[in-house]
């Protein structure tokens, strides 16, 4: 028989239900705002001088496969990467990554015996929860995926370490080391020099660095410092430092799909890497690459930009942080965290909960990331971690979401 606490949050419910509400928190996408904050720089490049690189190349012609001089330096001081390691390319560094893993199934990566293609199975270990755009790569290759749970700073190592040493077929890792998708922790420095002393079995293991949120801190009085896992793979040695793939973007910098990504690798990786992308491209958007280079001018100019972002980013986060606190705070239904950065929130709520929450919200209106999103093969063994993306909605709209997402946790939970 349903309590009066259990029918009173059911009439409160199909009272929201009745509104025929439309609201959505599926993507980590920036909001007007956002992208209002770089239009800046649709006006920099407007002759033909504008064009020319500090080399004299004309950024309009065909060249340059790995990029300008003046981006590489601009990411180089950005990231704490040397210029000659990084390789700056196109829009979007999930195409680089998806690139990656198809030259590696086709050709091998360096240092591979055969191409990865043709081993009898390939297996990529998951820190779960993760990142679902990883996961649907490996999915749509045929990878096999092995999930490793996340700790309070960072992946699992111990058994990270214990299943590359262990099995030759597992050939990478996914990671997104800084305000991790969707947890929004950062990793430790002994778990990135865990990372960086690996000694896996297969000689051609790589590590899939997606700093994606380098610098998308949200609280300038509690930036977090990512150890710089390049730096401490050179002190062990060059198969160290040839199993990191590191990728990053301005996506979420400036406009999303019209942004600079990059990748950095060894010297052994990009001559590999570069050698195989002449059959695919000529060059990248030098022009974009340029409009990112004047409109910024240093790696501080966009530092600087990133304030204006955190500015309009950190009012919805506390927003968040505020109505769970005080609708879920303290009945033991529901987890979640405090990001200092990044795009997302991470929701733990009572094991087997949660596709129900989903399918509460989403007939009250409520638009979450399908539950098992952030799982390979879409899979939550527990059935209960959900992700919240707050950037998008403006702080209304978001407020009342997060408010029915609660009492659908709540529903779900007394249910």
């Amino acid at each position: 028989m349903e309590t009066e606490n259990t029918a009173e949050l059911r009439l409160r419910y199909e009272e929201i239900k009745s509104r025929g509400l439309a609201l959505d928190l599926t993507r980590g996408k920036p909001g007007r705002a956002q992208l209002d904050l770089s239009m800046g720089m649709l006006d920099v490049v407007k002759n033909s001088a504008d064009c020319l690189s500090e080399g004299g190349l004309d950024c309009r012609n065909y060249g340059v496969l790995d990029g300008l001089p003046e981006a590489k330096r601009l990411f180089s001081d950005l990231l704490g990467i040397p210029a000659e390691n990084i390789l700056v390319a196109g829009n979007s560094s999930l195409n680089i990554m998806y690139d990656t893993m198809i030259r590696a199934m086709h050709f091998g990566v360096y240092g591979s015996p055969r191409p990865w293609g043709r081993e009898k199975t390939v297996k990529f270990l998951c820190p779960v929860p993760g990142y679902d755009r990883h996961f649907a790569i490996c999915e749509s290759l045929g990878i096999e995926m092995i999930n490793v749970p996340m700790n309070a700073d960072g992946p699992d190592m111990d058994i990270v370490e214990r299943l590359v040493s262990e099995d030759e077929q597992i050939k990478g890792i996914w990671c997104v080391p800084k305000y991790s998708n969707p947890s929004g922790l950062t990793y430790s420095d002994e778990v990135v020099k865990r990372f960086a002393a690996l000694e896996p079995k297969a000689p051609d293991f790589r590590i899939f660095w997606d700093n994606a949120y380098a610098v998308h801190d949200l609280y300038p009085d509690k930036k977090t410092v990512l150890c710089d896992i390049f730096a401490e793979a050179r002190k062990l040695g060059r198969r160290n430092e040839n199993m990191i793939m590191y990728f990053a973007s301005t996506s979420k910098i400036t406009f999303p799909g019209s942004g600079v990504a990059i990748m950095a690798a060894s010297r052994d990786n990009l001559d590999q890497i570069k050698g195989l992308m002449t059959y695919q491209t000529i060059g990248y958007d030098k022009i974009n690459q340029m409009r990112h280079v004047k409109y910024f001018g240093s790696a501080d100019g966009i530092l600087r930009h990133m304030e204006h972002h955190a500015e309009i980013l950190r009012p919805k986060f506390d927003i968040v942080r505020e109505v769970l606190e005080r609708e879920l705070g303290g009945l033991g239904i529901a987890e979640w965290t405090p990001p200092l950065g990044g795009y997302f929130i991470s929701l733990d709520v009572l094991p087997g909960k949660a596709k129900r929450v989903y399918e509460l919200c989403r007939d009250a209106g409520v638009k979450l990331t399908e539950a098992g999103a952030t799982y390979p093969y879409h899979r939550d063994p527990d059935d209960r971690n959900l992700r919240i993306a707050p950037t998008f909605p403006d702080n209304d709209d978001l407020r009342l979401a997060i408010e029915i997402l609660c009492l659908c946790v709540k529903l779900a939970s007394a249910e």
